[in-house]
């Protein structure tokens, strides 16, 4: 991780990506305290040389920087704004950085009421899924102060790799949401591909192959076609979650009557997939609404 950083960190929300951030700042030398709703995951995060809190304001009371990694808004509003928050509790440093996917409206909002206690809140989204967060290697996107944002920079480059200041409070998750969008429909994309190479009788591990040596190579048809093919369905970033995001684009899409027909279509799918109990599996799941649609289960002999 380079050389050791300075630095106390409050970080609530250890899931699957917050874990692994929040190791990443204890690696780099930071003092980290965590706060999660789950005991088991704040007592990992121990183990590793974090310090326990009892509630977020506890985590942030002597922070630097306190961060937020949650589910959704309302799970952040809470933190943010809720009688155990920042806004009743501001960490000493009075800088709060929100790193989940959520509403930009809502952010927009929650930086307004901290700016007026003297609090300053960026949103700092991500990119990378469990991989990046676990490697170190997320992209980062943050919206807010440009004071704040250098602030926090020593802190983001132990979680990522590529960091940018993409505007004003609310920006980064304009652009984290058009990350989702495309992500969605490349996801899609590749089952289409995979459904009709599969009836064409196409060996799929080798039509991936050859898909990554051309113009249709992506991020998702590396890391998530070889699940895709061999049917795994472990979670890493997760049906819900994606679905969360799909319909926070749909959201601020259907408010600036900005038409999105490729996402109604890929956000149905993943509806489909929901439905069907895949919620908790990991994104390339959604192969298996396509394997219904052609009532074509697929065999070992595609792996």
């Amino acid at each position: 991780m380079g050389r050791k950083h300075q630095g106390n960190v409050g970080f609530i929300g250890l899931g699957t990506m917050g874990r692994e951030m929040a190791r990443n700042l204890l690696e780099a030398g930071f003092t980290v305290h965590v706060f999660d709703v789950v005991p088991a995951a704040i007592d990992a995060l121990v183990a590793l040389g974090a310090t326990a809190a009892d509630s977020p304001a506890g985590a942030a009371r002597d922070a630097d920087i306190a961060i937020t990694m949650l589910p959704d808004t309302p799970q952040v509003e809470d933190v943010v704004l809720g009688p155990a928050g920042f806004l009743a509790n501001p960490p000493r440093g009075r800088l709060v950085v929100d790193m989940s996917t959520i509403s930009p409206v809502a952010v927009q909002k929650m930086a307004a009421t901290l700016q007026a206690a003297g609090i300053q809140l960026l949103d700092a989204p991500v990119s990378g899924g469990p991989v990046g967060a676990k490697n170190a290697t997320l992209s980062i996107m943050a919206g807010g102060e440009a004071e704040a944002f250098s602030r926090a920079r020593p802190f983001f480059e132990a979680m990522g790799t590529t960091i940018h200041h993409v505007g004003a409070s609310g920006a980064g998750q304009a652009v984290k949401l058009c990350n989702q969008l495309i992500c969605g429909i490349n996801i899609q994309a590749i089952c289409e591909a995979l459904a009709l190479g599969r009836a064409l009788g196409v060996e799929l591990g080798q039509l991936r192959q050859v898909l990554l040596g051309g113009s249709a190579a992506s991020w998702m048809l590396d890391k998530l076609g070889p699940a895709m093919i061999a049917g795994d369905d472990s979670a890493g970033f997760r049906i819900d979650l994606m679905l969360k995001d799909l319909r926070l684009v749909q959201e601020q899409a259907l408010a600036l009557s900005v038409p999105l027909p490729g996402t109604a279509l890929v956000t149905s799918q993943y509806l489909d997939a929901r439905a069907h109990g895949e919620g908790g599996n990991g994104n390339q799941a959604l192969f298996r609404v396509y394997d219904r649609m052609a009532n074509q289960p697929r065999s070992s002999s595609d792996a």
